[in-house]
C-alpha cells in the first residue's frame, strides 16, 4: 500500500468506495491489481464515473450538466497550477477526488490532457445524440475510451507508442461493446444512438425502429456488422497482453477475456439486440480463470 499522509489516504479511500459501489461488467480496481496500483486506479475511475454521471444521470438541464463538467475542467486546471509550483504538500481541493487525482498525476507523470479528453467526451454526450459515420464514432472513442487505457499504462510504467496503439484498439473495442449492450437504455433514457446513421440507411433501419425495439432481418444484419467490426478491432489489440507482466498483465488479460465473453453473448443474442447481456457468477469465474491461465 502507498505510504500516504492522512488526508491523501482518506481521499484515496473515498475513491475506492466509489469504484466498489458501482456495478461494472469489467473489473475496476479489482483485487487482481497490486495494492500499490489499486488506489491510483480507483482515483481515475472515481473521476470518470462522477463526470459520466454528470452527463447522464439526474434531471439536470444540459446547461447544468455542462456547468458541472466545466467545474471538473477547472479542477484539472488547478491541478496543473499546483504541479507548476511547489507541490511538496498534497493538493488542496474541496473535492476528495481531485486531492487523490493530483497525487496520481504527479506521482506517475500522467499527462493532464488525457483527463481533459475524457471531459470533452462527456460534454459530447450532453450535446450529441447521433453520429453520421463510423469514423465519427471512432473520433468520439478516442476521447471517451482511449485515454483510460493510456492512463493505466502510465500507472504501470508501460507507456510507449506500441502499447498505446494496442491499448487504443482494446479500449475502443470495449467502448463499442458497451454501446451495443446498452442500445435500449441509451435510446430510452437519453435519446442517444451510437450506430452510424449512414449504416442505418444502408440496411434500411429507421431510428423509429430502434425506439420501438423492432427485431427483423434488417436490424439483425445491421448489428451483425457492428459486432463483427468491434471484434476485429478489439482483437487487434490483444498483443498488449503479451507486452505486460505481473498482476497488471493479469488484470488486463481478465478485462480482455470479459470483453470477449460479452462479444460472444452479443453475437449469440443478435436476434434480440435490445436485451443487455449480463455476466453470471459462472461467467466471472471463467473470466478470472482465463486471465490466470491463458497465454497471450
Amino acid at each position: 500500500m502507498l505510504k500516504l499522509p492522512q488526508q491523501l489516504h482518506y481521499a484515496y479511500n473515498h475513491c475506492l468506495n466509489i469504484a466498489s459501489s458501482h456495478y461494472e461488467n469489467f473489473p475496476v480496481a479489482s483485487r487482481l491489481l497490486s495494492k500499490q496500483i489499486r488506489f491510483p486506479v480507483s482515483a481515475v475511475y472515481a473521476f470518470a464515473r462522477c463526470a459520466d454521471d454528470f452527463a447522464d444521470e439526474g434531471n439536470f438541464s444540459n446547461q447544468q450538466r455542462l456547468e458541472r463538467l466545466n467545474n471538473f475542467a477547472s479542477e484539472l486546471q488547478r491541478i496543473e497550477h499546483y504541479l507548476s509550483t511547489d507541490s511538496s504538500q498534497p493538493h488542496h481541493s474541496d473535492n476528495l477526488i481531485f486531492i487523490a487525482l493530483a497525487d496520481v498525476i504527479k506521482r506517475y507523470q500522467v499527462p493532464v490532457q488525457l483527463f481533459h479528453d475524457l471531459l470533452s467526451a462527456f460534454k459530447s454526450d450532453v450535446t450529441t445524440t447521433r453520429y453520421q459515420s463510423f469514423n465519427d464514432i471512432l473520433s468520439y472513442c478516442r476521447l471517451s475510451a482511449n485515454p483510460v487505457g493510456r492512463i493505466l499504462l502510465y500507472l504501470n510504467n508501460s507507456a510507449n507508442n506500441v502499447n498505446f496503439e494496442y491499448s487504443d484498439a482494446i479500449c475502443t473495442g470495449l467502448q463499442l461493446i458497451n454501446f451495443y449492450q446498452d442500445i435500449s437504455q441509451d435510446i430510452d433514457e437519453n435519446d442517444r444512438l451510437y450506430i452510424p446513421l449512414d449504416e442505418l440507411q444502408q440496411f434500411g433501419v429507421r431510428i423509429s425502429d430502434i425506439k420501438t425495439k423492432t427485431n427483423n432481418a434488417q436490424t439483425r444484419a445491421l448489428m451483425t456488422l457492428q459486432i463483427q467490426r468491434a471484434r476485429e478491432l478489439y482483437y487487434s489489440g490483444k498483443p498488449l497482453c503479451a507486452n505486460l507482466s505481473g498482476r497488471f498483465a493479469l488484470e488486463i488479460r481478465t478485462i480482455f477475456s470479459g470483453g470477449s465473453m460479452i462479444l460472444d453473448k452479443l453475437a449469440d443474442n443478435v436476434a434480440s439486440i435490445y436485451s443487455r447481456p449480463r455476466l453470471t457468477k459462472s461467467d466471472k469465474l471463467k473470466i478470472i480463470g482465463q486471465g490466470l491461465f491463458s497465454r497471450p
